[in-house]
């Protein structure tokens, strides 16, 4: 029998700021947290993106691994799962919005025009010169996750992977929905780090950020309970980099990359192995086998994802044994995979 940990109305202690992600399981974290095994210590959060999944199992006092092969992700959990008690105070703000820095002008050169006015591209590579001078490393992981929120916030639908920015911001209509599209970055980054730093908790644990490939780093943790996979959604705008590019390119500020197409999304991309339908169920399968040493496995899935669900519960049943729990969309708020009538899962795997 499969023995779940229920928490009541009162499962959170801590909260997480606000998310806008593709995939962000902000919605449904009551229902993972409920399905989990209680019989665990730590957990993975094997394709962390915002976060969001390991920093409520961290909430709830459990030693916490998170991981994502983005920076600007993996950059989320180093800030909010790893780091123990370290907050931005009023002298890092005062260094961080330093106008008179001297700075490259990556986001200037490339992305005026694109997504921002002049002046707001030029601020954004003070900023990201005045990250450095900070003194410590959870500060500037946490200027970078906040900058990069600020960003989601600013930019019409919370991506990279249109040209309308601009347009947008001068659209009366739009503007009505969301007013931080007339803002400037300086005013929405500190509208947000009061959410941030309240964020911040020791659980007495020793927490992990990483920033690797999941199916190589998977063999590695060998002191893992718990697995919680959440991977692209393959038919679900699977591709993350081609959406958060700029994020990426901001947490990186690349010195050696092409920028191509109208986006200019860097070039080449990193390689996920969960974003084609020829790659995926290979990718799955080394998942899988590298991950067999770990009692417990959640998969979060879709029912418009491939492979469909029958088939990742052959995979799976390769390794271990499946339960399926499944919820309904009944509101689209984001992604071709929360649409009205389709389904999200919960494959619970155990042995």
């Amino acid at each position: 029998m499969i023995q779940t940990t229920l928490f009541g109305d009162r499962y959170k202690i801590h909260q997480f700021p606000r998310t806008q992600y593709l995939g962000s399981k902000e919605k449904h974290i009551k229902w993972i947290l409920e399905t989990a095994p209680k019989d665990i210590k730590t957990v993975f959060d094997a394709f962390s993106g915002t976060s969001v999944v390991g920093y409520y199992f961290k909430d709830k006092g459990y030693k916490v691994y998170g991981n994502d092969f983005l920076k600007c992700n993996y950059l989320i959990t180093k800030a909010l799962v790893e780091n123990p008690n370290i907050i931005l105070d009023k002298n890092d703000i005062k260094i961080l919005l330093d106008e008179n820095a001297k700075a490259d002008n990556l986001i200037e050169k490339v992305f005026t025009g694109v997504f921002f006015e002049r002046d707001q591209a030029k601020f954004l590579d003070k900023f990201r010169a005045n990250v450095e001078k900070l003194d410590n490393e959870y500060k500037k992981a946490l200027a970078l996750a906040l900058m990069n929120r600020s960003l989601t916030r600013k930019i019409t639908l919370g991506h990279f992977a249109h040209l309308k920015a601009i347009e947008y911001s001068k659209n009366p209509d739009r503007i009505k929905r969301n007013a931080s599209l007339t803002k400037h970055l300086k005013d929405i980054f500190q509208s947000l780090v009061h959410s941030y730093n309240n964020a911040i908790f020791d659980n007495k644990k020793t927490n992990k950020a990483f920033c690797e490939n999941t199916i190589s780093l998977i063999s590695k943790l060998k002191d893992v309970d718990l697995v919680y996979f959440d991977p692209p959604y393959c038919g679900c705008h699977p591709d993350y980099q081609a959406f958060y590019h700029f994020l990426e390119t901001y947490a990186q500020y690349w010195k050696d990359k092409k920028f191509i197409n109208g986006t200019k999304a860097y070039y080449p991309k990193k390689k996920s192995g969960f974003v084609q339908k020829t790659e995926i169920e290979n990718s799955f399968q080394k998942l899988f086998e590298n991950s067999q040493h770990i009692p417990y496995w959640l998969i979060s899935y879709n029912s418009k994802s491939y492979p469909e669900k029958n088939k990742m519960i052959e995979l799976i049943k390769q390794f271990k044994k499946v339960e399926v729990y499944e919820q309904e969309y009944f509101n689209h708020y984001g992604g071709k995979g929360s649409r009205k009538g389709t389904s999200e899962y919960l494959f619970y795997c155990y042995n």
